[in-house]
């Protein structure tokens, strides 16, 4: 096992985790635009395109959290002058790590998407997991943009050969995304 995708395993929950195959699948077969970023205290994992830039994963070691690298991290991607799209755990009172991964990614400046609602059922475990979109972008978007955008990236990454990876087909962006209907006009947040 590679040791990017074990830090990963480590700490990322099993509903948010993708195969290692599948990583390396994407790796190879996406080299242009899924790509892996490491360092000795961190892992960053993200997919590419001309207009935006999701991050799938992202990880700074424990032992260097709270020294400014997740910071310089996210304004070397920042750097690419795209829109940035990333998943974010809901706060919860049962892991408090939640509330500090939200204030960290306000303090870079990335808005939150509340009109955008996220769930899915993990290929593997079965888990629901449901998650809140943020991005940071130059420019201002609609949550309409924005969504797209994260279809995009969900058919191009977390659905990416699902039925050969996992045994089942994977659900379809319409079903994991959708707008909420009272803020389907308003700008991200």
């Amino acid at each position: 096992m590679e040791s990017w995708f074990s830090n990963l395993r480590d700490y990322f929950p099993a509903k948010e985790m993708k195969s290692e195959k599948h990583m390396k699948e994407l790796f190879a077969e996406k080299p242009n635009s899924y790509k892996l970023d490491e360092g000795p205290h961190y892992t960053l994992v993200y997919y590419e395109k001309t207009d935006f830039l999701f991050i799938d994963y992202i990880l700074v070691n424990s032992s260097s959290r709270g020294s400014g690298l997740g910071s310089k991290i996210i304004d070397r991607v920042k750097k690419k002058n795209k829109m940035i799209i990333l998943e974010v755990d809901p706060i919860s009172q049962e892991d408090p790590e939640t509330a500090k991964r939200v204030r960290f990614y306000q303090k870079q400046n990335f808005k939150k998407v509340p009109s955008i609602e996220y769930v899915r059922r993990h290929p593997i475990t079965g888990e629901r997991s449901e998650m809140d979109i943020f991005y940071w972008s130059p420019n201002a978007e609609s949550a309409e943009w924005v969504m797209e955008k994260m279809k995009e990236a969900y058919e191009e990454v977390h659905a990416f050969k699902g039925l050969e990876m996992y045994g089942a087909p994977p659900q379809v962006a319409n079903e994991v995304l959708q707008l909420r209907e009272a803020k389907q006009s308003s700008k991200a947040e």
